[in-house]
């Protein structure tokens, strides 16, 4: 999952959303082409866990609750 975006120090660039190195790849080469002479700086962007994979989660804990519930009103 793409985890990181680059922005640019000196202008309104910034890198798309990727995994670290890539995104660094990409904002080195563009101080290069656009602002030779100086070195990369800017900011860093990053963004957590997606939502969908949390409600993935809390989702499959309700399923097993569900089920652990039938398993006990079946026992009886």
């Amino acid at each position: 999952m793409a985890t990181h975006r680059y922005w640019c120090g000196e202008c309104s660039f910034k890198t798309p959303w990727r995994r670290g190195p890539e995104g660094l790849h990409r904002q080195i080469e563009h101080y290069a082409a656009k602002h030779p002479g100086l070195p990369p700086g800017g900011q860093v962007e990053t963004r957590g866990r997606s939502s969908a994979r949390r409600y993935g989660r809390l989702l499959l804990a309700a399923v097993a609750l569900v089920l652990l519930a039938a398993v006990a009103v079946c026992r009886y």
